[in-house]
């Protein structure tokens, strides 16, 4: 199985989860997420197949998403002005994001990638 990683490569969680895909040998596709970012058609499909909130694929932590006071804001935007907003730029995404053909994986957390990664 080869799954699409995305990542921003100075991420130290990035960084930590390409270690670890790379450790356990699982095959995977590198995509810079800041220069690559998602359209709103893959954030749609990935939102929808993770089963998760939609926002989980915000990057809560980041900059863009405080400078742009989000926290206020995406509770009264419908889903697809958030979709819409987080297709604008990669910082606003969560990272690093797995994309398998049956699962979506958002941020690192190692008990959840082992479950759906290895054999």
């Amino acid at each position: 199985m080869q799954v699409l990683f995305l990542e921003y490569p100075p991420c130290s969680t990035c960084q930590k989860a390409k270690k670890w895909l790379d450790e356990h040998q699982v095959s995977y596709v590198s995509r810079h997420i800041k220069e690559s970012n998602p359209s709103f058609e893959e954030l749609e499909s990935w939102y929808h197949r993770s089963g998760l909130p939609l926002k989980r694929f915000f990057n809560t932590s980041g900059v863009l998403y405080k400078s742009m006071a989000l926290k206020d804001k995406l509770q009264t935007m419908e889903e697809k002005e958030q979709l819409s907003l987080l297709s604008t730029d990669g910082m606003l995404v969560k990272r690093p994001i797995i994309v398998a053909d049956d699962f979506v994986l958002v941020g690192f957390k190692e008990k959840e990638w082992e479950e759906k990664l290895l054999p």
